[in-house]
């Protein structure tokens, strides 16, 4: 079983309509049990990280979570369900998860626009399943106007260049992070998601 958690994030139906795509048959869920028996886990988002986290503590989730990140189960955190792993975020000086090490920081104000939207492209850091029959540097779709400052560098897999180079994409084990959406990213959004499904053994 694939679980999608639900917690209000508004991107939730996009990333069912790409899993269905697919093939696959998920469940769209906020109960902290059927998230624990969960063969793979997705956690979307858009909108602000301390929404998001209290949205979580309300539903139970966060233990449900941290539970499945732990114990090395595939988990796939996507926009905001990426950032809200680390440590905190600069988005009101929010605490986060602290699944992962560092801090959620903001572009910095100047000649970029902000947010940061559309395509963009996607370096290949690391060789890895996720990436099997996907391009280097291909295009993925944007929204946001923080990202995530990794201390760990060991752990990105792909990075993108806005201004500065930060990293779009992280692997952590089975855990799987992307700043860019892969539902809205096409084809080889698709392609990725597929992949992670591989990685995961999901049948």
């Amino acid at each position: 079983m694939i679980a999608i958690i639900d917690y209000g994030a508004s991107n939730l139906s996009s990333v069912a309509k790409a899993v269905v795509k697919l093939g696959f048959q998920p469940l769209v869920t906020s109960s902290a049990k059927e998230v624990l028996a969960a063969q793979a886990v997705l956690l979307p988002g858009v909108g602000a990280a301390g929404d998001a986290v209290a949205r979580l503590k309300a539903r139970k989730l966060i233990n449900a979570i941290r539970t499945v990140v732990t114990e090395g189960r595939p988990f796939f955190g996507i926009c905001l369900g990426y950032q809200i792993l680390f440590e905190k975020s600069e988005e009101g000086d929010v605490a986060c998860l602290d699944l992962l090490p560092g801090k959620v920081v903001r572009f910095r104000e100047g000649t970029l626009k902000i947010p940061h939207m559309g395509w963009n492209q996607v370096r290949q850091r690391i060789d890895h399943p996720l990436f099997e029959g996907i391009p280097d540097c291909s295009d993925f779709y944007f929204v946001h106007s923080y990202y995530p400052d990794v201390a760990d560098r060991s752990l990105v897999a792909g990075e993108t260049e806005y201004g500065i180079n930060f990293c779009s994409l992280l692997v952590k084990g089975n855990l799987v992070a992307s700043q860019f959406h892969p539902e809205k990213s096409g084809d080889v959004g698709l392609r990725m998601l597929r992949n992670f499904f591989a990685f995961a053994k999901i049948p």
